[in-house]
């Protein structure tokens, strides 16, 4: 099916999409001829990128327009209580279930439903709507009655879901079940002169609301702006727009100078971990990283220093090859002066065998790894004791979700 410019346009002024961007384009298309078929769409893009707008396309231009469509969070959903948000419960099927409830695939009979950041899903909730998917088929949480539903399921997704689907977290069955008709929504910085356009079209809205005169841009400050990569998408520029309006009452058109004053600065993880952070790595998984790489070169050190005992010459040619593991170390010239490396836990006797050597490292490797989960453990429990057992609020002093902090819970049998 042949879809003209004329029809693309149509679509986005009906949907409030605004831009010209050749990808914005595609996704447009995509999303029209996809909408009167059944087929599952899988939309890919950054977070703020404006991936709902799409799944409303989506089920608008489908037969499904008069039925019931629905936008769902997994990621805002508490693991404990998504198969019961989703396939509904029977009275008493767990602590405060005190009446049943209909769940949202329940509901939706007939029409759509959005799963935005479907990446979030636990794997038990995911085996449930791959088979929704496979037969239109579900339970509810504490029955056996296996009930029938007709659901359009759009899904989205802000991470890398291949990655997701190699290190196990996420079913590739069900992957390739959702992707059967991919869509990328491109992030802002893809968008070109679109930034602009979005730009004059926040600031007049703004202005239009509180009876203001709209602000503008000198030349060199819509240069700044597109070449600001705006990390947060839509969104970011949407809010910078109305902080510039509030705050700029005597200055309307915003130069270079100033619009950089609003503009944050950008925040990058090292060069080593910047190909790391678009697979979903978070800030603790990162930090465990570095912890084991660390311990990595301890042990590499160890290894060293236990050749270069006893050995006068290989102790020698191991500090002149590794010069910045070593400080501090009498000099090894000549051959027949023994070398002290002064390391306090590895005051080994020169005739103990190198094998048992290596266990006792391999040993020590082992507890280390061990005491991280300790630690975690340990950081989990202060943060609930000092707010009350509160886990919205331990969850945002340790810096993770309420969800990933209720898994964590589970995981450590922390509970009572």
């Amino acid at each position: 099916m042949a879809i003209s410019e004329n029809e693309i346009q149509s679509v986005k002024q009906r949907f409030g999409i605004i831009g010209s961007a050749p990808y914005l384009n595609i996704a447009v298309k995509v999303a029209i001829q996809v909408a009167p078929t059944e087929m599952s769409v899988l939309i890919t893009g950054e977070s703020g990128s404006g991936k709902e707008s799409f799944s409303k396309i989506i089920h608008s231009l489908s037969t499904r327009k008069h039925g019931q469509f629905i936008a769902i969070n997994c990621g805002s959903i508490p693991e404990g209580t998504i198969d019961s948000e989703l396939f509904g419960h029977e009275k008493g099927s767990f602590t405060g279930a005190h009446e049943a409830r209909k769940g949202y695939f329940e509901v939706t009979n007939g029409g759509t439903i959005f799963l935005d950041e479907i990446g979030e899903m636990p794997l038990g909730t995911q085996a449930r709507l791959l088979r929704v998917l496979e037969n239109g088929e579900f339970i509810k949480v504490g029955s056996s009655k296996v009930l029938k539903t007709d659901v359009r399921v759009v899904a989205a997704t802000n991470v890398n879901l291949l990655g997701k689907v190699e290190t196990g977290k996420f079913r590739e069955d069900l992957y390739y079940r959702l992707n059967s008709v991919p869509i990328y929504v491109p992030p802002l910085r893809e968008r070109g002169k679109d930034i602009e356009l979005l730009f004059r079209k926040f600031a007049s809205d703004f202005a239009e609301r509180y009876k203001v005169k709209p602000i503008s841009l000198t030349d060199e400050a819509k240069d700044v702006l597109v070449k600001y990569r705006f990390p947060g998408n839509i969104r970011q520029l949407k809010n910078l727009v109305d902080q510039i309006s509030v705050l700029s009452t005597d200055q309307k058109e915003i130069t270079a100078d100033v619009l950089r004053n609003y503009l944050p600065q950008e925040k990058s993880l090292p060069a080593l971990y910047s190909a790391a952070s678009s697979q979903d790595i978070s800030e603790r998984e990162i930090l465990y990283k570095v912890l084991f790489d660390m311990r990595k070169d301890v042990n590499e050190l160890k290894r060293l220093v236990l050749e270069g005992i006893g050995n006068p010459s290989r102790a020698a040619q191991i500090i002149k090859d590794n010069p910045g593991l070593f400080s501090e170390v009498p000099d090894a010239k000549n051959e027949q002066e023994p070398v002290v490396l002064n390391i306090q836990s590895n005051n080994v006797p020169a005739d103990q065998g190198e094998d048992e050597d290596v266990q006792d490292i391999t040993h020590e490797s082992a507890d280390d790894s061990l005491s991280i989960v300790k630690k975690e453990k340990e950081l989990i429990l202060k943060a609930l004791q000092k707010n009350n057992n509160r886990r919205k609020y331990a969850a945002r002093d340790l810096g993770i979700s309420e969800r990933t902090l209720y898994r964590k819970i589970k995981e450590y049998e922390l509970e009572d």
